[in-house]
């Protein structure tokens, strides 16, 4: 059986996040989506997503194809129910697409993947761990992380930690090889605590579960985590972090607040950058939403930063409770920038330009070096797909 995540129209509910990426590339818990199922199927996956991005996440097509809907996370029993799908049948919940069965070439059969392609219907009944929206990364962060901790440590004996450290709940935490903690205290009894391959945790750090820390990267000396966070691969952090999600390849590596947020990749937040993610009043926090093109409203009282891919802040920034900033976008200056900051945008609270597409390759290119990688061309022509797609937000 080939296996295929299709985005759906929640793709939309998860802009800005997912105008770089499908949905199933968002990370939450310990692992991506798409990293859930392929350890759940044993088996690689490919995409069905926009155009644009197609040349770098590829559709792989077969004879007998099993299209997976990549807002979902996989259990033991959804992967039963998928797996026991006939040809042309499709399993759905509350009139939402779950997965479907599709014979030959798949981009022949349906441009956009919907039940209304197939020919029989079957009712899921169990309960379904879905996200719809960008909050949803943070907010079921904890049933995440405790989802993957049990799926990847299972059967695998953790390293064990240094002397140094003070710990509640050892049995609760997992090293992996080459992970280096030394001198910090880790609580473990509220949540599991993942240390990825050759990650560090420096000394003085403050560690409350449930927490994972990426492979090579690393917390900075007296950092101070609060559950449930994670922090994706090739990240730095410090200061405090509560209830966040960062993708990897982000750095918040000084003191700052970050709390009930979410940086994509290639992000960096300034020293002493802060957001609120309460409001004075206490009232649900309300949001911009791409899909409506409009403010909504969460219907959380905590609910801080969105912060896309490439986008970047100065030191001393100040964002406000519910926050979206695009991609590529550079923020600075003085006092509180407004709730919804567009892609390439360049400014602060005093007002803001257009940040040439041609600069933001050029310092897109510089952070790739920094980590030792290249940004390939089909990198380049998403960031200028993008930019004239992102044009109409830009009405300064």
């Amino acid at each position: 059986m080939n296996y295929i995540l299709f985005d759906d129209e929640t793709r939309l509910s998860l802009l800005p996040f997912t105008f770089t990426r499908p949905v199933a590339e968002i990370r939450i818990g310990i692992l991506t989506i798409r990293e859930k199922w392929e350890h759940y199927l044993d088996q690689p996956v490919s995409y069905i997503t926009e155009k644009f991005l197609r040349d770098k996440f590829p559709l792989k097509s077969s004879g007998e194809n099993m299209l997976i809907n990549g807002s979902v996370l996989p259990d033991k029993n959804l992967l039963k129910e998928i797996n026991g799908l006939k040809p042309g049948e499709c399993l759905v919940k509350d009139e939402v697409l779950i997965a479907g069965f599709v014979s030959g070439d798949v981009l022949s059969v349906m441009e956009t993947v919907s039940a209304a392609g197939m020919t029989s219907t079957k009712e899921y009944t169990d309960a379904l761990f879905k996200i719809n929206a960008n909050w949803d990364i943070f907010s079921k962060n904890e049933q995440a992380l405790k989802d993957d901790f049990l799926l990847i440590t299972q059967g695998k004996k953790s390293q064990p930690l240094s002397g140094t450290n003070r710990v509640m709940g050892a049995e609760n935490i997992f090293i992996e090889a080459g992970a280096r903690v030394e001198c910090s205290v880790l609580n473990a009894t509220s949540g599991f605590i993942y240390i990825g391959k050759n990650a560090e945790v420096m000394e003085g750090s403050l560690i409350r579960g449930p927490f994972s820390l990426g492979e090579d990267s690393v917390i900075k000396m007296g950092t101070k985590i609060y559950g449930a966070t994670t922090i994706g691969p090739h990240c730095k952090v410090g200061g405090e972090v509560s209830n966040s999600v960062l993708f990897g390849n982000s750095n918040k590596a000084h003191e700052g607040f970050l709390g009930n947020s979410v940086i994509g990749e290639w992000c960096n937040l300034g020293a002493d950058s802060n957001n609120s993610n309460l409001k004075n009043n206490y009232s649900t926090v309300k949001v911009w939403s791409y899909r409506e093109e409009n403010y909504v409203n969460t219907g959380l009282q905590f609910c801080g930063l969105m912060m896309a891919d490439h986008s970047k802040c100065s030191i001393n920034t100040m964002f406000n409770t519910g926050t979206v900033v695009g991609v590529s976008a550079n923020v600075f200056g003085n006092g509180f920038p407004p709730k919804y900051i567009p892609s390439y945008s360049w400014g602060g609270s005093e007002g803001f330009s257009t940040y040439r597409i041609e600069e933001a390759i050029e310092v897109a290119q510089r952070v790739y070096e920094r980590r030792g990688k290249k940004m390939d061309e089909t990198d380049q022509e998403i960031m200028k797909y993008l930019f004239d797609l992102t044009t109409k937000y830009r009405a300064w």
